[in-house]
C-alpha cells in the first residue's frame, strides 16, 4: 500500500516526506485506532470493503473520502501507466452515497518460484475459472482476473504453471 500511496502522490506532485507527516504502521490495522483517537488526521488504505475505513466510517465520526478529480487521475497515470482506473461502488461504506472514482491496482497472487508448476496452474486455473463468482462475493476481485494479470505483467515474470494456463486459454502466444 505504501508505493501505491507514494506513486499516487508523486503523481499528483506531493512527497510525503516534505508535504505530510506520514505515519508508518508496522500494521495497518492499527491505523484506524490512530484516526478515531485524533491521533493521525487521515488513513490511506486501498481496496473495496477495506476494514480499515469500515472501522472509521462506521464510528462515531465517521469518514469522509478523499479521492482526485479526472484532471488528477489523468496526470496520476501519465506519470505512473500501471495504475488503472478503478470506481469504488456507492454504498460500499456508511454515509457514502456515490460512487467515488479513483485509480490503484488489482489483487496479484504471489508464489514462490520452485513452486511445482502444476500446482501453480491448478491454482490459476481454479482462480481464473472462479472470477465471476469470487467479483460476486467480493467487489474487489473484479478487477482480479486473467486479462489483468496478462495486460500488466510481462511474461517472464510469470511463473512457469500461469504461462501454460494462459497459453491453453489464449491470452498468451
Amino acid at each position: 500500500m505504501r508505493i501505491l500511496a507514494a506513486d499516487v502522490l508523486d503523481g499528483l506532485g506531493l512527497n510525503p516526506d516534505q508535504d505530510f507527516e506520514p505515519i508508518i504502521l508496522d500494521k495497518a490495522g492499527d491505523g484506524p485506532a490512530l484516526v478515531l483517537e485524533q491521533k493521525a488526521a487521515a488513513l490511506w488504505g486501498a481496496g473495496i470493503g477495506w476494514p480499515g475505513f469500515v472501522k472509521v466510517a462506521d464510528s462515531h465520526i465517521g469518514a469522509r473520502f478523499i479521492a482526485p478529480d479526472a484532471e488528477q487521475i489523468v496526470r496520476i497515470r501519465q506519470r505512473h501507466p500501471h495504475l488503472k482506473p478503478m470506481s469504488l461502488p456507492a454504498s460500499t461504506y456508511r454515509s457514502q452515497d456515490n460512487a467515488i472514482e479513483s485509480v490503484g491496482l488489482w489483487s496479484l497472487i504471489l508464489v514462490r518460484p520452485d513452486l511445482a508448476d502444476e500446482t501453480v496452474y491448478q491454482l490459476t486455473r481454479a482462480l481464473h475459472q472462479s472470477e465471476s463468482a469470487l467479483a460476486g462475493q467480493l467487489a474487489q476481485a473484479r478487477y482480479t482476473t486473467a486479462q489483468n494479470t496478462v495486460e500488466q505483467v510481462p511474461p517472464q515474470r510469470l511463473h512457469p504453471g500461469v504461462v501454460r494456463y494462459y497459453r491453453e486459454t489464449g491470452l498468451l502466444q
